[in-house]
């Protein structure tokens, strides 16, 4: 097992090296530029799209552009949040929160980049359905219907056996186990019968689960996160200072950290950070094809604060969380480090062993739900709606055995795959780079 384990390493480091970082970090750069800082100038707008109804006979789609949001943000908020923040930390040093944050701005004008494409290119598949994503539009807008299909089967390979399954289940089981005691087996079968009975019936189901779960749980964890960093605000000054140092100068080797060079932070950081809010990836315009809209441009433009709530809010609450109480310099890894964060910052060492596993069941459980979709409409588009019915009876079997597989090895397997789905989605946003600045011009002159 440790041979097989080495081998995936090197395989990821391979994946995970330099061409990947600048193609996702420099296609953000350059949208960033194209649409004149987008994600800076149109965020209150895209806020005040997110909580309005559009009206009219030329809105289609499955669910109301919110519920889309939420669907993306089910699929995104989850272990990233509070494992991948403490691993990216842990290995990087503070640094890596600094590196996420860069991750996150440009990734925002690549997440808008990935609504907007989604649905203009989407189409109704057989059962009536919306379906959109970087499949269609690298079909449709490229007309390369060879790396279409790849796509879709690195996003079925991700579903199957990255973000998906092994790495939710497996920390859901692990968390539950230390924090109350729930034998693995109880968890694992309790959870999977949960996941069938949300995602056998679709779209509908799934968003009506997250639009309930994800607005309250981040609002928890949120809340939670707020009340330590007020506890511990004389502290606060110091932590953002340390990880805008270690950002730039490597990390010397402290108590049960190893040390970092700046090389460590900036690849951590931005892995983790992808990992989190999954800008680049391609799959959040799959939700977001989904949405009721008659504009491409205003559902981009919801889309784009998935990136902002689950990186620049989520994730950076956990690391400054890690950060302050000096946890990253502990003995522990991964849900231990922010465990135990939340445990010594907070009055009584239950209460924020509660949040953080709580917090944790819930948002790796909507991430389930929300890869079971991406997946799904994978598979519709490779196999036709024949396909769905194999494919989620295979997903609830990976959800069933994913609790019993080495911790290390589902991160690896997870990383891997992610990076192959990233690759054809960000030639496709590239190719299509004109479309997205044109569609954009047009919008906000009709909007003056």
């Amino acid at each position: 097992m440790n041979q097989l384990i080495e081998i995936f390493n090197k395989i990821d480091s391979l994946i995970w090296g330099a061409p990947l970082l600048i193609l996702l970090v420099g296609t953000g750069i350059y949208l960033t530029i194209r649409l004149g800082l987008i994600q800076i100038f149109k965020l209150p707008l895209a806020f005040k799209y997110l909580f309005s109804k559009e009206v009219g006979e030329e809105v289609k789609g499955d669910v109301s552009s919110f519920a889309a949001l939420c669907t993306a943000l089910a699929a995104t908020i989850g272990t990233g949040n509070i494992v991948g923040v403490a691993t990216a930390i842990k290995v990087g040093g503070p640094g890596a929160l600094f590196w996420m944050w860069m991750a996150a701005f440009f990734g925002m004008a690549t997440k808008y980049a990935e609504g907007l494409l989604a649905v203009k290119y989407r189409v109704i598949d057989e059962n009536g359905q919306m379906s959109g994503g970087p499949m269609y539009y690298i079909e449709k807008g490229l007309g390369i219907k060879w790396l279409a299909k790849l796509f879709a089967l690195f996003g079925i390979g991700v579903a199957f056996f990255g973000i998906g399954t092994f790495a939710q289940i497996n920390s859901i089981t692990q968390a539950t186990q230390v924090a109350f005691n729930v034998p693995i087996v109880v968890s694992a079968t309790l959870i999977t019968i949960l996941v069938a009975l949300v995602t056998i019936n679709g779209i509908k189901t799934i968003s009506k689960v997250a639009e309930l779960i994800v607005p309250i749980m981040a609002v928890l964890y949120i809340l939670g996160s707020v009340i330590i960093l007020i506890l511990h605000i004389d502290l606060l000054p110091n932590a953002v200072l340390l990880v805008v140092k270690s950002a730039f100068t490597p990390v010397a080797a402290a108590g049960g950290f190893l040390g970092a060079t700046v090389k460590q932070a900036i690849q951590n950081g931005v892995a983790r950070g992808v990992f989190s809010n999954e800008s680049g990836l391609g799959s959040a315009p799959i939700a977001a094809a989904a949405a009721k809209t008659k504009s491409c441009v205003r559902q981009g433009l919801i889309s784009m604060t998935g990136t902002f709530i689950d990186t620049i809010v989520v994730c950076t609450m956990t690391g400054l969380v890690i950060i302050l109480t000096d946890a990253w310099n502990m003995d522990l890894a991964g849900a231990a480090i922010t465990n135990y964060a939340f445990s010594t910052a907070l009055p009584g060492v239950s209460l924020g062993k509660m949040i953080v596993t709580i917090g944790l069941v819930f948002f790796a459980f909507t991430t389930i739900i929300g890869w079971n979709y991406y997946g799904e409409r994978c598979t519709e588009y490779l196999f036709g709606v024949k396909g769905i019915k194999i494919y989620r009876y295979i997903f609830i079997l990976l959800v069933a055995v994913g609790p019993y597989l080495k911790l290390e090895l589902v991160w690896v397997i997870a990383d891997i795959v992610n990076a192959l789905m990233a690759i054809p989605n960000l030639i496709g946003i590239i190719g299509l780079r004109k479309v997205i600045a044109s569609e954009t011009k047009s919008f906000f002159l009709a909007l003056k």
